[in-house]
């Protein structure tokens, strides 16, 4: 696996309204689309499990068309993809099948032709936070991240195949990270997947193509490689960057508290080390960083105040205008100044994923509203600037990671306190630091924010991202104002940020999976409900 970085945690920036159910299914399609040799003209869509019941409601074969035409998943087109499809000759099938089962309920088949009458099919899954793995090509079971460059490579089960690609790619210095084969039998077709650190150029590939036994030869590109130009992609460190990254990889709270008192850092500056030395610590990948945080910042902003201009309907129509109303409401309510627009932004952000606009998933679509709504209310209520904000956004992610990397921020894993609980623990942690607390204050908010959601459980209503997530992401950014408030009188946390975290887990993983995500149980199941069924 890579290791976690500030935009595994601060994004994707993607199309609403699931980081899983359209993020993941777009990215799916797109390897799918990158082992075509000519462009697609035929393509039908088996949906399985949780795609085939709520696909209409998260946009999923819209998301699905976008990538098999080559769109990412933050290209606002996404939404038109079957215009597109038909502007470009491509015919679509979709067909869920609710009957089958499958051993990841996220689970897609693509059965394409292209223009020269080949046909491929591909089974993908998609596994969370808008990540996605290819476990079958043409009947032979794989895996294939897309987390690194993959080269799949079909031939005949021959002897000399693997030496000979792996002196093509030697001869150009291309270094080879993992090789795994895949065969129907002794003798019979094979796919060798390579995960390497370099792209291949068509010349490498037909150096490949040179032995018999080999048949295809497909590059991949990782997922990283689909992200903003000047995003740049951790491949091998040297070995001084290596022991620099070791040092600033925290595996805890702990770890990452007694390294800033080491230094006199703020957790942002601990963070942002930690991802210099990630992207191997060159300067212009600081400033790469720098941009990728802009971004997601103006992101988070057009996500926010669209809907408070022109609000409109969600996918499902469960919900819709509600931001403008609160916002229209202005000093008359119970809520003012900050908390007011807090909440207003909150909904917004709902709204817009909900409609499929352009959120940051942060860390999830579903929980997408917390963090921009406390940030952007305090930024106008004290006017800190643009680099105050992105310091915030590298707090929000130290802790983001954290929780990921010990526990889960999966509501599918962990209920809705994985998500939302969160979210709101890195926006308490945040605001801590953008009002001059220290890290230690900033953990201690954090937990406390985790803390007040322990136990909520993950129940959207009809399986979409809308409701009750929409007022969830409100009341958790208030919270995470008031644990802040909290933390920076000097009020600690009686138990330690991993701790918390830690009980976050276990809880989580003992919730009945009615709880978790699979619109069963809770609210989903409360009867007047029932008259929303299927319009997912």
């Amino acid at each position: 696996m890579n290791p976690l970085g500030i935009r595994d945690i601060i994004g994707p920036i993607m199309i609403g309204p699931s980081s899983s159910h359209t993020a993941g299914a777009c990215r799916i399609a797109l390897m799918t689309r990158n082992l075509l040799a000519a462009e697609p003209v035929e393509v039908e869509f088996v949906l399985y499990g949780s795609f085939s019941h709520t696909y209409r409601g998260h946009g999923t074969d819209r998301a699905l068309v976008a990538g098999i035409l080559g769109l990412l998943p933050d290209d606002l087109r996404l939404r038109t993809s079957f215009d597109l499809a038909r502007e470009r000759g491509v015919n679509i099938v979709v067909t869920p099948d609710t009957a089958s089962e499958t051993p990841h309920p996220n689970t897609v088949d693509i059965r394409v032709t292209d223009v020269n009458g080949s046909r491929i099919e591909v089974r993908g899954v998609s596994i969370g936070g808008g990540a996605a793995q290819l476990t079958r090509i043409d009947g032979i079971d794989v895996e294939v991240t897309g987390e690194f460059n993959n080269m799949i490579v079909y031939q005949n089960d021959a002897p000399g195949v693997l030496a000979h690609i792996a002196s093509c790619l030697g001869s150009r210095s291309i270094n080879i990270g993992t090789v795994t084969m895949h065969r129907t039998e002794k003798g019979g077709d094979a796919f060798t997947v390579l995960e390497i650190d370099d792209e291949v150029d068509p010349s490498t590939i037909d150096c490949i193509l040179a032995f018999d036994a080999v048949k295809s030869v497909r590059f991949i590109p990782a997922a990283s490689a689909s992200k903003p130009a000047d995003a740049v992609v951790p491949t091998l460190y040297p070995a001084d960057a290596q022991a620099r990254f070791k040092e600033l990889d925290f595996s805890s709270a702990a770890e990452l508290l007694a390294y800033c008192d080491r230094n006199g850092a703020s957790i942002s500056e601990a963070f942002s080390q930690r991802e210099e030395a990630l992207m191997d610590a060159r300067p212009a990948d600081e400033r790469a960083t720098g941009r990728y945080l802009a971004h997601a910042l103006d992101a988070m902003r057009e996500s926010a105040r669209r809907p408070l201009a022109r609000p409109g309907k969600s996918m499902g129509g469960l919900i819709g205008g509600e931001a403008a109303r609160v916002a229209a409401l202005g000093e008359r309510g119970v809520a003012r100044g900050a908390f007011a627009k807090l909440t207003a932004y909150a909904l917004a952000v709902l709204e817009t994923n909900a409609s499929m606009g352009r959120i940051v998933a942060a860390p999830t679509a579903g929980s997408s509203g917390v963090i921009p709504a406390v940030l952007l209310s305090l930024q106008e209520a004290y006017g800190f600037d643009d680099e105050q904000m992105k310091k915030a956004l590298m707090n929000a992610g130290a802790i983001g990671y954290l929780i990921a990397r010990n526990a889960t921020v999966a509501g599918a894993e962990g209920g809705c306190q994985a998500e939302i609980g969160s979210a709101a623990g890195m926006a308490a942690s945040a605001a801590v630091e953008l009002m001059g607390g220290t890290p230690r204050m900033c953990l201690d908010a954090a937990s406390t924010a985790i803390s007040n959601t322990l136990g909520l459980v993950c129940d959207p209503i009809a399986g979409l991202v809308e409701a009750p997530c929409q007022m969830r992401n409100a009341s958790a950014a208030a919270g995470a104002l008031i644990a802040a408030q909290c933390a920076l009188a000097g009020i600690e946390h009686i138990v330690p940020f991993d701790e918390t975290v830690d009980a976050m887990y276990r809880v989580g993983r003992a919730l009945p999976m009615e709880l978790r995500e699979t619109a069963l149980g809770g609210m989903a199941a409360c009867p007047s409900c029932a008259k929303f069924k299927g319009i997912g």
